[in-house]
């Protein structure tokens, strides 16, 4: 699918909306707001294919319950969800959902622009370049079992303390397998290791 640098904003605070329109303008974005996930749903059917900035929390319908309809109707922009710092569970749900990205609040303007674009590029890549669960599952299989139990703690919604409790391990070594899990599968983020996961099959399908 080829889509242009559109970005719609789905969030129902309106200084969100208004200053975050107002700096992807400035990065040459074009940009639409819609001030609930209804407006959004309600117009979908109309709207210009574009990478859909996403609130999870919101009134009458919640950010995971847009995306549920988005696939239904087979709307397949490219999603960024927009989550409460830390909220990682909410993240990975949104993900299976068919998010491609998701940055936490309050974000910083680079990584924004990091998640959108990467996004987009996902978006544009034709199936038969996209990631197979086969080359998902190759990545993983460099990993120790310690490194995946971590993986699979992440994928399964776990922030790092959960997994420490479940493993028997201190937080800070967590860390430790997390950092090395995240240079072996050749990723620089928490939505990049969660999608190699998620596509694997570990804690649930993508």
């Amino acid at each position: 699918m080829t889509v242009e640098r559109l970005v719609h904003i789905v969030d129902d605070d309106g200084s969100v909306r208004r200053s975050t329109s107002v700096f992807l303008r400035t990065q040459g974005y074009a940009v639409e707001n819609h001030s609930s996930g209804v407006a959004f749903l309600e117009a979908v059917g109309s709207l210009q294919p574009g990478c859909v900035l996403l609130d999870v929390r919101m009134p009458e319908i919640d950010g995971i319950a847009v995306l549920e309809r988005m696939r239904s109707a087979g709307v397949d922009f490219p999603v960024v969800v927009m989550t409460a710092h830390g909220d990682v569970g909410t993240a990975v749900a949104a993900m299976r959902k068919g998010a491609h990205n998701f940055i936490e609040k309050p974000f910083e303007r680079d990584t924004i622009l990091q998640a959108l674009e990467d996004a987009f590029a996902l978006a544009e890549q034709a199936d038969a370049q996209r990631l197979t669960a086969a080359a998902a599952l190759s990545r993983i299989e460099a990993l120790t079992p310690r490194e995946r139990d971590v993986l699979e703690g992440l994928a399964a919604g776990q922030t790092n303390k959960m997994i420490a409790i479940t493993l028997g391990i201190s937080p800070r070594t967590v860390e430790i397998h997390r950092a090395n899990m995240m240079e072996k599968l050749g990723v620089h983020s928490l939505p990049e290791a969660l999608r190699i996961a998620l596509i694997a099959g570990l804690g649930g399908n993508l």
